[in-house]
């Protein structure tokens, strides 16, 4: 089948169409597999809630990177990266124009390839960073660590607290709670999980705006490409991970899964909850 009468190199829609970009219509939103995403997802009963997160945004990770190496790859032609500055000038996707913060934390815009290498960098620097992904998770750190009557003092007393209720959860009598905090996880774990989960999804919709024509349709890739993306939205939306505004450049594709009952009802739905045999409600919320 040939693209070049119906939409632009990038599988979008030419100007002043009508037509949805290639990667938004039904026709083209297969999967490599089937099954249940929601259930693949949904956080084992015995595994702690930031254990899990942890190890699901590294593996998203990992398949976005698989993602990102397809747009790395030489054009024989043009000896260059099918992603390269001259073909993608601006990280963009949709009318959505991503820009990178400088030495000066000025936002600057720079190429696409650019950007995604410096995010490629620093989710590695994060999930690298033992303070953040703790390698040791048994092992909670005296700074996190308090007793219900009160916190640690320097010399290891437990110290009073003010006075509680009989009626406050643990979690409060135990002093301030996170996601991950029994698993040795800092406080900012949560934030910044979601920060990562940003970045990728970033690096996802410029991938379906700039490449799905070329490479993942012309070289039969764009199933591999849908199946990894609804992975990490439904992990996303599942945990509360991603908001609607960092999700709108791909929000067709998106909706056009929920549709089919491929990934979790909106948020506010009654039906919006993991499999409660796989766990339960996540504890995270959006901020």
């Amino acid at each position: 089948m040939s693209f070049e009468s119906q939409g632009g190199t990038d599988g979008s829609a030419p100007a002043g169409s009508r037509r949805p970009p290639f990667f938004f219509r039904d026709e083209y939103s297969n999967l490599i597999v089937k099954g249940n995403f929601m259930t693949l997802a949904a956080k084992p009963k015995l595994v702690e809630e930031g254990e899990w997160l942890a190890h699901t945004v590294v593996e998203q990770y990992r398949l976005l990177e698989q993602m990102i190496e397809v747009i790395k790859v030489v054009d024989d032609k043009t000896g260059k990266p099918i992603c390269n500055p001259e073909v993608c000038p601006t990280m963009s996707a949709s009318g959505h124009t991503y820009t990178w913060l400088d030495n000066q934390k000025k936002p600057i815009k720079i190429p696409a390839i650019q950007y995604i290498n410096l995010v490629q960098k620093w989710i590695v620097g994060k999930i690298n960073d033992p303070n953040i992904f703790p390698t040791d998770t048994n092992s909670v750190s005296i700074a996190a660590a308090t007793y219900a009557s009160g916190s640690l003092a320097t010399g290891g007393a437990p110290q009073p607290l003010g006075p509680t209720s009989l009626n406050a959860p643990l979690s409060q009598l135990a002093g301030r709670d996170w996601l991950g905090k029994s698993s040795g996880f800092p406080e900012t774990f949560e934030g910044d999980i979601k920060s990562i989960y940003r970045q990728m999804m970033r690096c996802y919709a410029h991938i379906y705006h700039g490449h799905w024509l070329d490479p993942f349709w012309n070289v039969g890739a764009y199933k591999e490409l849908n199946t990894c993306f609804i992975h990490f939205i439904n992990v996303g939306k599942l945990f509360n991970l991603i908001g609607d505004k960092e999700t709108e450049p791909m929000q067709p594709l998106i909706d056009l899964w929920g549709e089919k009952g491929l990934l979790p009802p909106p948020a506010g739905s009654k039906e919006n909850a993991p499999p409660r045999s796989a766990g339960g409600p996540p504890a995270g919320t959006a901020q």
